[in-house]
């Protein structure tokens, strides 16, 4: 199966994303401390996003996510960045008006052999 490409835009001017940089430590006794990266993609990256709109659209998202069930990763771009693999394990769906709707989705970066 080809992996899938999510093409919705987020709603609003900004979005605020979350890297880490993965990595162990030896701390010994004479207080030297040993650090190194951990693994090959020890850069991971977590963009919470919301999309608004019309029920139609939300459901739309809705159905992209849920098809991925959490463990199937798909291609997003996010705002600063290039596209790559991400997944969404948990969203929150919610009215925000008479006719519009929102849903909020953490993107979390992915990794393939």
């Amino acid at each position: 199966m080809a992996t899938e490409t999510f093409t919705w835009q987020a709603a609003g001017p900004s979005a605020q994303g979350d890297v880490t940089l993965r990595v162990r430590s030896a701390q010994f006794g004479d207080g030297y401390k040993q650090v190194v990266a951990d693994g090959i993609n020890n850069k991971v990256q977590s963009w919470p996003m919301k999309f608004v709109g019309s029920r139609e659209r939300i459901l739309a998202i809705q159905d992209f996510i849920d098809q991925h069930a959490g463990a199937t990763s798909f291609y997003w771009t996010p705002p600063l960045g290039q596209q790559g693999l991400y997944q969404v394990a948990k969203y929150t769906p919610a009215v925000e008006a008479a006719g519009v709707y929102s849903l909020t989705a953490t993107f979390e970066q992915a990794f393939r052999p």
